[in-house]
């Protein structure tokens, strides 16, 4: 991608927040602002950032002079700050949170919207490649979109057990705006008749940012949790293999031999192994420990096994039973498995969510699907009455409480909903199909122009 890596500053002067109204304005509610050093009270209220447009782009302006510097593609690994919410979620929805943020520039619109996309279908393959939970690519609609932004794309998940999506990570096209804000241009040459330099003029550049964050750890374990614990997906589990010798006094150091072997040949073929030779616990302890981390495959290894040279192995997916199978063969045994875990943690996924993604045309069947913990892909008319009308009607059904086990409550969550995205896979619209507000109060009917994503979210 030729995306250098750079690191900014955490706090934001007033005035350079303040630089871009819509952006100010989106971001409001949730800025931070640090106001006393000390006993002493600031002159000037300092924003700690929320995102990092308002401090990046002033330099921007001064290292973009010339066509020749552009593209320029910046990427930092930062914390961020924002404030305004009840009942933080660890990794979920916090006040603080890690991510990449991406900050781009380019001469022509098309470069911008070509990478915007590129973006988009990276972190579609993070979800879906590496934590194996299925995802929606969209656009969001202009209510919802990035502050500022010409537009938004995002990629959303769903958590089945709360029936609420999650808007996984966004790539969003910046167009001219902040360029106009902060002046940053460049100077183009246009070719001559004769085929030479011809007169330069200056133009805004294009602009893009995206953005990552660590709620993708939130997800993937919402997502394939269960009641025993973590469960992993093979490719980012820090441990993708734990070997778990059983132990007899007279028969403990040959078991820990073989063990030792084995090992070395999976960590030699690129395995992240872990060995616990650990005697503090038995192996019933081990086994539980391992479940409750997450760890995808465990292997099994005693005396009477090493008799036979085979070995146990057993997946950490619900339901999957052991297996006992011969240790000549299992470097390539334990890859297939691996691989066959993503594929079915993925495939469980995304049948999950199928189940719970309804296609609707009328309020009715809309506010029911909704009560069953669902999505729902229901015709709009694209007006932002409509859409709003929709969140506040929602929101009049009534709020959702969480609890534990035991009945404490942990949280009570708006039970509004709102538009997720519009899908970039979009079926046909019959003809006279109406938008879903048609049937809300008196509220004017309107032809839907396009099927959109709705859903209580985090």
């Amino acid at each position: 991608l030729g995306v250098r890596n750079c690191y900014f500053p955490l706090f934001v002067p007033k005035k350079n927040l303040e630089r871009e109204k819509d952006h100010v304005e989106g971001f409001a509610p949730e800025v931070a602002w640090v106001t006393r050093s000390g006993d002493s009270k600031l002159k000037e209220p300092i924003a700690i950032r929320p995102t990092s447009e308002t401090v990046m782009y002033p330099y921007f302006k001064k290292w973009i002079r010339s066509h020749r510097d552009l593209p320029l593609k910046l990427n930092q690994w930062c914390n961020v700050v924002r404030w305004e919410f009840s009942y933080p979620t660890p990794f979920v929805r916090t006040r603080e949170f890690l991510w990449q943020e991406g900050h781009t520039a380019y001469a022509t619109r098309h470069g911008a919207e070509e990478e915007v996309l590129t973006i988009l279908q990276l972190y579609k393959s993070v979800y879906e490649d590496l934590l194996a939970v299925p995802v929606i690519k969209g656009k969001k609609t202009e209510k919802e979109k990035f502050a500022g932004g010409l537009y938004t794309t995002t990629v959303e998940a769903f958590i089945p057990t709360s029936g609420r999506a999650i808007q996984g990570a966004t790539s969003h096209c910046l167009g001219q705006n902040f360029a106009k804000m902060f002046g940053i241009e460049y100077e183009a040459r246009e070719s001559g008749s004769d085929g030479g330099s011809g007169k330069s003029e200056k133009r805004l550049v294009w602009q893009n940012s995206w953005g990552l964050t660590t709620r993708t750890i939130g997800v993937m374990v919402l997502v394939h949790g269960d009641d025993k614990g973590l469960v992993l997906p093979p490719r980012v589990a820090p441990i993708q293999v734990v070997i778990v010798p059983v132990l007899y006094t007279k028969t403990k150091e040959m078991v820990l031999e073989e063990a030792n072997k084995l090992k070395d040949s999976l960590l030699t073929a690129g395995l992240r192994v872990h060995l616990d030779d650990s005697q503090n616990h038995n192996p019933g302890w081990k086994y539980n420990y391992y479940e409750l981390k997450g760890v995808p495959l465990r292997i099994e290894i005693g005396p009477r096994d090493i008799e036979e040279k085979k070995v146990v192995i057993k997946r950490r997916l619900s339901g999957s039973k052991a297996k006992n199978v011969s240790w000549v063969d299992l470097t390539s045994i334990v890859q297939s498995e691996l691989k066959e875990i993503h594929n079915e943690m993925f495939e469980r996924a995304k049948r999950d969510r199928d189940s719970r993604l309804r296609k609707v045309t009328n309020w009715d069947d809309f506010k029911k699907a909704l009560n069953e913990k669902c999505m729902i892909l229901a015709p709009w008319c694209g007006e932002k009455a409509a859409e709003e009308l929709i969140k506040q009607k929602t929101k009049e059904m009534g709020s959702e409480v969480f609890e534990t086990a035991e009945g404490e409550e942990v949280c009570e969550m708006s039970g509004a909903a709102k538009t997720l995205c519009i899908p970039f896979e979009q079926d046909d619209i019959p003809e006279g199909t109406l938008c879903i507000s048609a049937g809300i109060d008196d509220f004017p009917s309107k032809a839907a122009k396009m099927w959109v994503l709705f859903g209580r979210s985090y």
